[in-house]
């Protein structure tokens, strides 16, 4: 059985705990037909990336306000996009997922290996 310590400096106590009862981290999925799984290929510049999508379309996505300070975007990146409702062509990032959420898109089925090969990177 495997455990993890953690030192709280506000109480001054050892906490131990099982990992089993650490919750799993939800993957976000996409919800609707507006949303997609994509990959990013290409910085454009001016928070603008082109990415190629799991539907098979190369798209340009804005990174919003409130990702672009808080997460770095590069390419090879899996992202979920929402896309525009006036233009199919275009979206906006809503999340970046990471090397562990990754294998867990593939591993369910919702994202396909061959599609990050494509926009020229590995595993």
């Amino acid at each position: 059985m495997k455990f993890f310590c953690r030192y709280r400096s506000l109480s001054k106590y050892l906490v131990v705990r099982k990992l089993s009862q650490a919750k799993p981290k939800d993957v976000p999925v996409p919800e609707s037909k507006t949303q997609v799984i994509c990959v990013v290929s290409q910085l454009v510049g001016a928070n603008y990336v082109k990415v190629v999508c799991t539907d098979e379309q190369t798209r340009v996505a804005r990174i919003p306000g409130k990702l672009r300070k808080k997460v770095w975007i590069s390419p090879l990146d899996v992202v979920l996009v929402e896309l525009w409702a006036e233009v199919s062509d275009k979206g906006d990032i809503v999340y970046k997922y990471s090397r562990d959420e990754r294998k867990k898109l593939i591993e369910y089925g919702y994202l396909d290996p061959k599609l990050i090969e494509y926009a020229g990177g590995t595993i």
